[in-house]
């Protein structure tokens, strides 16, 4: 969608399909970080985009066993909203939707869901629909998997005026809840073995809330506004890239081109940014009836290695921290760099910066 609007911008007709009616698809990722809100900046649009509902996140914290600390402090980054924003994806799609709207060469098709290449009637065609993506799939492109230990199970539970405010994650022998602060309820995250949903499910609900319980102490007498496990929503992490992210008349972008683990919240940021260093170096070729593949190519040389590098450290936070963790039956020694967090308020600059920004924020040109 941002690609779409962007490639409108510089007058290029550009078709966005989505095979859904609508955009509300719950537990997607709505966390919109400050490379991408300096994005929305640039393009002119970030007061109306702040009018709608978001919830600002200056830094986030973290707890393993009794140790809990500040880990990513994002308000001294150089950017207009050092903060990330909560807001649901539905919310962010429709809204550039609507800018994208303005321009005449614009086209948003729903119900649309596309099963074969063939018949696509485009000089070129992007690939940004997510980690299952079809378009790399009939385009045969090559997929390197990285793996990943866990998956995640999504839920919610009510948020009252006497809880902590903080956004954390929780370490615990055996266990890892994460707890992100929506306003009015706790978007939470449980994070579990890879494979084990079936088993969580099957132990029961009652075994479920008992687990609630324990990683949210505060919110014991919520934890039976889980009532079945309808309202809980199993998120399989994948890791994985592909070898080249175009043929001819083709290219992927985003989960399409580069899987993200949960890890840090990036997956969506980097996709936005991904589109932009898209539109930045294909805008002039497509202008000019001009596009060839080596131009697809310059798109993954400017995009891989940040990939790459954001990859490696979600790879060693998963191999080195979270397993170890999911693995334990008593509580392990908090890391290192997690007790220097706790010691030095300025070191949680550096997390904030590799959250908040990332390796390499495009900027539109």
């Amino acid at each position: 969608m941002m690609l779409g609007l962007l490639l409108a911008r510089a007058g290029i007709e550009v078709v966005v399909h989505e095979k859904h009616a609508d955009f509300l698809r719950d537990f997607r990722g709505d966390t919109i970080h400050p490379s991408t809100l300096e994005v929305i900046a640039e393009l002119g649009l970030l007061d109306e985009f702040l009018k709608l509902p978001h919830q600002k996140v200056p830094e986030i914290g973290g707890q393993f066993g009794e140790l809990q600390t500040r880990i990513a402090d994002f308000r001294h980054l150089p950017v207009r909203c050092g903060y990330i924003a909560m807001m649901p994806q539905w919310d962010f799609l429709n809204f550039l939707a609507r800018q994208a709207s303005r321009y005449p060469g614009f086209t948003l098709k729903m119900n649309s869901e596309i099963t074969s290449l063939e018949g696509i009637d485009a000089y070129l065609i992007i690939g940004a629909d997510g980690r299952h993506s079809t378009v790399r799939q009939l385009a045969g492109l090559e997929v390197e998997d990285y793996g990943a230990p866990m998956d995640v199970l999504w839920f919610r539970i009510s948020h009252r005026a006497t809880d902590p405010e903080l956004s954390m994650g929780r370490f615990d022998a055996g266990r890892i809840f994460v707890q992100l602060n929506r306003g009015d309820y706790w978007q939470c995250a449980y994070v579990i073995p890879k494979g084990a949903a079936d088993e969580v499910r099957s132990a029961g609900l009652a075994a479920f809330q008992a687990g609630i319980v324990r990683m949210l102490p505060f919110a014991a007498d919520r934890a039976g506004e889980i009532r079945d496990w309808e309202q809980v929503k199993l998120l399989t992490v994948k890791v994985d890239r592909l070898k080249r992210w175009y043929r001819d008349g083709l290219l992927c972008i985003g989960d399409a081109a580069h899987a993200m683990s949960p890890v840090g919240g990036v997956g969506i940021n980097l996709a936005i940014q991904d589109a932009v260093a898209t539109a930045n170096i294909l805008a002039a070729p497509l202008k000019n009836n001009q596009l060839t593949t080596a131009d697809l190519a310059k798109v993954q040389r400017r995009r891989e290695w940040p990939v790459r590098l954001t990859q490696q450290f979600q790879l060693a936070a998963q191999n080195r921290v979270i397993a170890r963790v999911l693995r334990s039956d008593q509580q392990l020694e908090p890391p290192l760099f997690f007790k220097l967090l706790s010691r030095y308020a300025w070191l949680r600059r550096i997390p904030g910066r590799l959250i908040g920004m990332g390796i390499r924020p495009e900027h539109v040109a």
